[in-house]
């Protein structure tokens, strides 16, 4: 009888033990497998909120263009996390690798008789000052293309005079751009100067939150003539 009395007494607090074990192990189990899937939800994010195109990083145009022309392609900046990107004849010649890519409007100079580089550079639209952007786009002389991408915003200390000269290089877009809103430009200063632009406005259908996504182009600048 008294060996029944502690085997019942045994078996007593192991049901015990385990009625406690079991909802204990459970719930650590659910809180382990709750953290694991946010911790995978907010990696995919991460890696997901930023996409660049399958050739955003390649210098390639996707058509041949003549020998009296020069090839081009232009890649704005994402976000405020991907630095644009200017090609000329299939070299990068504006870009984070090379180091002369930054916020706000970004901007490659080029001869438009010979193709060649002539400046580079980035003019901070947001906190910096208009006025070397204001002094760049006075100094260009007849016969010379502008090759422009945005990078997280392009406007926001961008004045009505530095508008109007974008403008006279065969921008209409450059009017209405507006806070974070993405661009690119090509232009040139002369009467036979042919003209490029695209420009997507920063709205509720944004992509990467409070930006909208980048956009590119590509295509063939004509020989200046004169």
């Amino acid at each position: 009888m008294a060996i029944r009395q502690n085997f019942r007494g045994r078996g007593l607090r192991v049901l015990l033990v385990l009625l406690v074990l079991v909802p204990v192990v459970v719930f650590m189990t659910l809180v382990l497998q709750k953290t694991r899937d946010l911790k995978g939800l907010r990696d995919s994010e991460a890696s997901s909120r930023i996409k660049t195109p399958s050739k955003a990083g390649l210098c390639v145009l996707k058509r041949d263009c003549p020998e009296d022309s020069f090839s081009f392609f232009i890649r704005t900046g994402a976000a405020n996390v991907i630095a644009p990107r200017i090609c000329l004849q299939n070299q990068l010649v504006l870009g984070v690798v090379l180091n002369n890519a930054g916020r706000g409007i970004n901007i490659v100079l080029i001869n438009g008789t010979t193709g060649g580089v002539l400046k580079t550079g980035h003019f901070d639209m947001y906190g910096g000052d208009v006025d070397p952007l204001l002094e760049f786009l006075k100094s260009m002389e007849a016969g010379s293309v502008v090759l422009m991408a945005s990078y997280d915003d392009p406007s926001t200390r961008l004045t009505q005079e530095a508008r109007q000269l974008i403008a006279e290089l065969g921008s209409s877009a450059v009017k209405s751009l507006g806070f974070r809103d993405n661009w690119v430009f090509v232009g040139g200063k002369g009467a036979s100067a042919s003209s490029f632009e695209k420009l997507l406005k920063n709205n509720n259908n944004n992509k990467y939150e409070n930006w909208p996504e980048l956009i590119e182009i590509q295509g063939c600048i004509p020989r200046y003539l004169g």
